[in-house]
C-alpha cells in the first residue's frame, strides 16, 4: 500500500465522522466520510425518482451517474453529474432510503471500488461500517468506536432537535437500533468488528479525548 490508511468503523452516532476528521488533521490525512458517499447515491436516485426498492431501478440510475472526486479543506468529496450534493444528503427522505440502497451488492461493489481509488489521494483516515474489514482489510490502522445505546440515542437527539426531531430520546434509540440491525444483517459487507480493529468506547468521552487515544495508540 503506497499510503497510508487510518480506518475507524462503528455503529451510527458513535462518533465516527467528528474524530475522523479530528484525527485527519493532526495526522495531515485526508478524511473521507464513506457514508456520505452512500448517502449521495441515495439522494440521485430518490432525485432521479427510482423505485428505492428495486434493486435494478438503483443499480441502473446509478451506472448513469457521473461521479468524480476532489480535495477541499483536507476532506475528499464528490460531484455526481457535476453537482455537489452537500445538505440534501441529510434530508429525510435519503435517511430513509439509505440503508436500503447502501445493502445492495452492486452499489456496495461500486462504491467499496470508489473508496478504494481514493488512496491515490495520499494517506487517509476513512470512516463508515466496513472499511476495516472489507474496504481496507490491510488498513495501517483499525479502530471501531462504540457507545451506550443511551449515550448514542443522545447524541443522535441532539443532533436532530434543532431540526424539530420528536423530543422522546426513546424514539430516537428504537430508530438506531432498528438502523443498526439492518446494518449487521444484510448480506453484503455487514457492519462488523474487525479481528484486529481496536474497540474504543467513547461513553462518557469527550470527542478530544478519543482523538487523543486513537493517535496515541497509532503512535
Amino acid at each position: 500500500m503506497p499510503n497510508k490508511v487510518i480506518a475507524i468503523d462503528g455503529p451510527s452516532a458513535s462518533g465516527k465522522s467528528t474524530v475522523a476528521r479530528k484525527v485527519g488533521a493532526r495526522l495531515g490525512y485526508k478524511y473521507v466520510d464513506s457514508g456520505a458517499l452512500y448517502r449521495g447515491l441515495a439522494w440521485k436516485a430518490v432525485e432521479l425518482g427510482c423505485n428505492i426498492s428495486d434493486a435494478a431501478d438503483v443499480i441502473a440510475a446509478m451506472k448513469r451517474m457521473v461521479v468524480k472526486f476532489f480535495v477541499e479543506n483536507e476532506a475528499i468529496r464528490y460531484r455526481i453529474n457535476g453537482y455537489e450534493p452537500r445538505e440534501e444528503i441529510r434530508a429525510e427522505k435519503v435517511n430513509e432510503s439509505v440503508s436500503v440502497v447502501a445493502a445492495i451488492p452492486e452499489v456496495r461493489a461500486q462504491v467499496t471500488q470508489w473508496l478504494q481509488e481514493m488512496i491515490r489521494f495520499g494517506n487517509l483516515v476513512m470512516e463508515g461500517r466496513d472499511i476495516g474489514s472489507v474496504v481496507f482489510p490491510n488498513a495501517t490502522a483499525k479502530f471501531y468506536l462504540d457507545a451506550s445505546p443511551e449515550e448514542r440515542a443522545r447524541r443522535r437527539h441532539a443532533e436532530l432537535k434543532p431540526e424539530g426531531a420528536p423530543s422522546d430520546v426513546g424514539r430516537v434509540m428504537v430508530s438506531l437500533t432498528n438502523r443498526d440491525q439492518r446494518d449487521s444483517g444484510r448480506k453484503t459487507a455487514p457492519l462488523k468488528l474487525a479481528d484486529d480493529a481496536q474497540v474504543v468506547d467513547t461513553t462518557g468521552l469527550t470527542i478530544d479525548q478519543v482523538v487523543n487515544e486513537i493517535v496515541r495508540r497509532i503512535g
